[in-house]
């Protein structure tokens, strides 16, 4: 009788000591993830704030991004973890952008041919920047393709369609309309219409038409949100 209850005590302790190892080590990996989420997030800030000391339009462009594609990824029933890259992708588009000359950025007029084909390279720059850091290296592909076109003509790849992955489609989309109605030093924004309109005459060449109609869905019920974002008026543009 004894035996067994010495035996029932061994089985208790080792089954407590058994709990008790796997609650700290549950802990322990929440840390971990806690403290890479935070460094995750540390990153996306800097790199951000690299945008912004470059040139500030890019730095707030890329956050008004972020917000748009995250309600049409949302919307369109992406994946967590889609969403997250998404995210990324939205803010850190244009990262690519720091190997780029200012003269090139900044030029007033029409880019010439070999300043077009620098510019080109940005989503190569951006992909060779985040795709060795752990965690970035989806988000470093979206960004890589966020200039593909839906019908294939888009660079760096030529890629078409569904080659293309959802969250560049989503990015591509995003960033031509904010890019349209935003005022620069050099000409106004377009008006709300004429940007909406061009998405569409666009959609199922440039970009997805399933991105674009879930897009403009928001969009263009929430014109003056938009616009204020944009750094402009709908009265203002018209």
């Amino acid at each position: 009788m004894q035996l067994a209850s010495e035996t029932n005590s061994e089985i208790l302790a080792t089954t407590v000591n058994t709990i008790v190892q796997c609650a700290a080590e549950t802990l322990r990996i929440k840390q971990v993830e806690e403290r890479f989420s935070a460094l995750r997030s540390s990153v996306i800030c800097s790199f951000n704030q690299l945008l912004d000391l470059k040139d500030l339009n890019t730095g707030v462009h890329s956050t008004r991004l972020a917000e748009w594609g995250m309600r049409v990824g949302q919307e369109l029933g992406l994946s967590e973890e889609q969403l997250q890259n998404l995210e990324v992708a939205a803010l850190l588009h244009d990262i690519g952008k720091v190997g780029i000359p200012d003269a090139i950025l900044r030029k007033p007029g029409k880019l010439d041919a070999e300043e077009y084909a620098l510019m080109k390279r940005h989503p190569e720059y951006g992909w060779a920047v985040l795709r060795s850091l752990p965690g970035f290296e989806r988000a470093a592909l979206d960004i890589l393709h966020h200039h593909e076109n839906y019908a294939g003509t888009g660079y760096p790849a030529g890629l078409k369609e569904t080659e293309i992955p959802v969250v560049s489609r989503i990015v591509s989309v995003i960033d031509a309309f904010d890019a349209m109605v935003s005022s620069r030093p050099y000409r106004n924004g377009l008006p709300p219409e004429e940007a909406i309109r061009r998405l569409i005459e666009s959609s199922g060449t440039q970009f997805d038409p399933v991105v674009v109609q879930c897009f403009l869905t928001f969009a263009a019920a929430e014109m003056n949100t938009v616009f204020a974002a944009a750094g402009t008026t709908v009265s203002s543009a018209l």
